[in-house]
């Protein structure tokens, strides 16, 4: 079987090219051939995936969040393979799924060979997810701090430019229907999950990537919020992040099912594991096992 293998050069502190020669003869044991290319761009990316699940059956790549969300929108819904080698800073994906972040070791679970079928998610009908779909505050921080700062500080890096750039939490509509149940107030929060981590914390770690189900957690917050309001705010935020999105807080909305509906305001951004999405209203749902995966045959996802 041939395998083409793509990798983002920035991702993590860019130092998988170096080891190139060494991850093209550990997959030269496995496929019969092996074409490895450097992505210049996102785009660039999502191309010659898309190119490429007409040519290969298996589909490998490094990089980040970002970079395994664009390697999704690639494939869509078509019928191919994939392999990960996360190189990225935080590799919330690959925690989620029990692969090593460490060339070695998601190369051995490549070579391997043990394939499941792993849930993504689809928003509008039209764009894939894979483990997070989130809105309000510090959603943004993922694709707006500097790949230099990434490259030289890791996630303090999102940590420094969070705290710089979300100091205001803006309140925005939401109205959620989700597992049966209807919420309708106002929030600075929403996370659509499919996964266990988010920002390298366990915020969802009871969930699974191949159960059919989403989770949904909303920090809520009234329209017009005094000061003490939103300090509040802060510390509903840290015990998410900190305790997982099932606290028992008065603030805190959780939510489970196979889809979700999400009304809000037209200017509200959405993120897309990492990478700016779509604005305003959403509708997502989980396609089960839509993903055919490498994944560690001993570790439940």
């Amino acid at each position: 079987m041939d395998c083409l293998f793509l990798y983002n050069p920035n991702s993590g502190k860019g130092k998988l090219k170096k080891k190139i020669p060494y991850i093209r003869s550990k997959l030269e044991e496995k496929f019969e051939r092996v074409d490895i290319v450097e992505t210049e761009s996102a785009k660039d990316l999502e191309t010659r995936v898309r190119e490429g699940t007409e040519k290969y059956g298996v589909i490998l790549f490094s990089g980040g969040d970002g970079t395994f969300n664009n390697v999704l929108e690639g494939v869509g819904e078509r019928d191919v393979s994939l392999g990960y080698i996360p190189s990225g800073t935080t590799n919330d994906i690959a925690h989620s799924l029990g692969i090593p972040c460490n060339i070695k070791g998601a190369l051995k679970v490549i070579l391997e060979g043990h394939t499941e079928g792993v849930d993504c998610m689809r928003v509008n009908g039209a764009h894939y997810v894979m483990y997070i779909a989130a809105a309000g505050a510090f959603t943004a921080v993922t694709y707006n701090t500097p790949q230099k700062s990434k490259r030289a500080l890791g996630w303090i890096a999102y940590a420094i430019h969070g705290l710089k750039k979300n100091m205001k939490l803006d309140v925005f509509p939401v109205r959620c229907k989700c597992g049966g149940k209807e919420i309708e107030s106002h929030g600075v929060l929403v996370f659509v999950m499919n996964g266990k981590m988010v920002a390298g914390l366990p915020v969802n770690k009871e969930g699974s990537m191949n159960d059919g189900a989403l989770e949904v957690a909303i920090v809520k917050q009234v329209k017009k919020p005094n000061f003490f309001q939103r300090i509040g705010k802060y510390f509903s935020i840290a015990a998410v992040m900190f305790f997982g999105a099932r606290i028992k807080k008065k603030d805190v909305e959780f939510l489970s099912g196979d889809s979700v509906t999400i009304e809000t305001e037209d200017g509200v951004v959405w993120d897309f594991d990492g990478e700016e999405g779509i604005r305003g209203n959403v509708q997502i749902e989980v396609l089960k096992g839509r993903v055919k995966m490498f994944v560690p045959a001993n570790k439940k996802i």
